[in-house]
């Protein structure tokens, strides 16, 4: 079992920064692929960043060059660093961890960038 929680969300304006944070209890993280995502009212939930048990990472195409995933095993912590921050990247952002047999997910923080 991992109880993840979500921080670090807030109101920023267009072309800030942000940094989340994704901290697990119970198991530790190093044996799932962790990832966030962001959902918009009304619209599906969406991958934004991936980093699996190796440390190879994946982005959604907006958000390439702008944001960084990294995870830090030893803290039980899920990191996502926003930088250049667009409106359209305003949402609630959700951890998640998984493997073969298992999904968690966060409660979710909320991101919010003005124009």
């Amino acid at each position: 079992q991992v109880h993840l929680v979500e921080s670090g969300g807030g109101l920023v304006q267009s072309g800030g920064s942000l940094r989340l944070s994704c901290a697990a209890s119970g198991t530790g993280i190093s044996v799932y692929t962790m990832s966030w995502y962001r959902q918009v009212p009304g619209k599906e939930r969406e991958l934004v960043a991936e980093v699996d048990t190796y440390g190879t990472t994946t982005y959604e195409d907006s958000v390439k060059g702008r944001f960084t995933i990294s995870r830090n095993n030893d803290m039980n912590t899920l990191f996502l660093e926003m930088t250049r921050l667009k409106p359209e990247d305003t949402a609630d952002y959700y951890c998640q961890g998984y493997n073969r047999r298992e999904i968690y997910w966060g409660q979710g923080t909320q991101v919010t960038v003005s124009s």
